[in-house]
């Protein structure tokens, strides 16, 4: 198993951790959008407190380790790698619960191209320890708004987590096809919401736990449903969530390196929840 000391060195080698790609001008940006209940930077959250810009500066440099600091305001951002290590040991008990109470899942990402690895082994375990998986929804169609207006998508799972892809297949030349895409980024809280109205209606299990990032994340959380996942240095809407208490355990950590670099998180995250193969 790979130690404490282990990976907070890796956390730190790969920009996971410590000084992170994440522009300090973006975090303060996403603050002060928040702030002003901008739905790209809620995700879905409704919030109970004020929260202003300085209240999330204090709450994110005690949930993340962003410099408290407002007059720094260029460079690169900062997570703190102790904070990841601590929500991560507490993800991963959340998870051998999960595992031992064989509850159903829902696993989601808004980040499939670097994070989709990191949920699909997640939920492989799970599902290896007795969980149900849960797939509702799967092709439905979830309109989305993104920067060139509302564009349709489809719900697809893909390794037992829940993606957004273009609904009308790329024509020849035009990029990666359809069927080979992991998925698109997006932000919104639609696709769980989508999943977990399907759920509902079909009269199937509704999930115990969600898993997710994102819209995934809060979205599901500010309906009742217990949630746990990731969250970078300028998504204030999930350490909002935390605080308040519609997400269990949010762990700090950039969400745009190289995929590969999250399998020594994973399989830390795996050991601890007695989850490793």
């Amino acid at each position: 198993m790979l130690s404490v000391g282990a990976l907070r060195a890796h956390l730190v080698a790969v920009g996971l951790a410590g000084r992170v790609a994440t522009l300090r001008e973006k975090s303060l940006r996403s603050y002060a959008l928040f702030a002003a209940r901008d739905p790209r930077l809620t995700l879905g959250l409704d919030p109970q407190g004020r929260w202003d810009a300085g209240e999330l500066l204090r709450l994110m440099a005690e949930r993340c380790g962003v410099s408290p600091d407002p007059a720094l305001t260029t460079g690169r951002d900062t997570i703190d790698p102790d904070c990841t290590v601590a929500a991560l040991d507490a993800f991963a008990e959340r998870l051998a619960r999960a595992a031992h109470d064989r509850v159903p899942v829902l696993l989601g990402t808004g980040h499939p191209h670097r994070l989709l690895g990191f949920y699909a082994s997640l939920a492989a375990a799970l599902s290896a320890a007795g969980c149900a998986v849960l797939t509702p929804a799967y092709g439905r169609c979830v309109d989305v708004r993104t920067q060139f207006g509302v564009r349709g998508h489809r719900l697809r799972y893909v390794g037992g987590v829940a993606v957004l892809r273009p609904a009308e297949p790329r024509g020849v030349g035009a990029g990666v096809p359809e069927e080979g895409a992991t998925g698109v980024h997006t932000h919104s809280p639609l696709p769980v919401r989508a999943a977990l109205a399907a759920a509902a209606e079909g009269g199937g299990p509704l999930p115990r736990l969600v898993i997710g990032d994102h819209g995934f994340l809060c979205g599901a959380g500010q309906l009742g449903i217990e949630a746990i996942g990731l969250g970078d240095c300028d998504d204030p809407a999930v350490f909002v969530a935390e605080a308040e208490g519609r997400v269990a355990v949010a762990v700090p950590v950039d969400d745009t390196v190289r995929s590969d670099h999250y399998r020594p998180m994973t399989r830390y995250v795996l050991h601890r929840a007695w989850l490793a193969q």
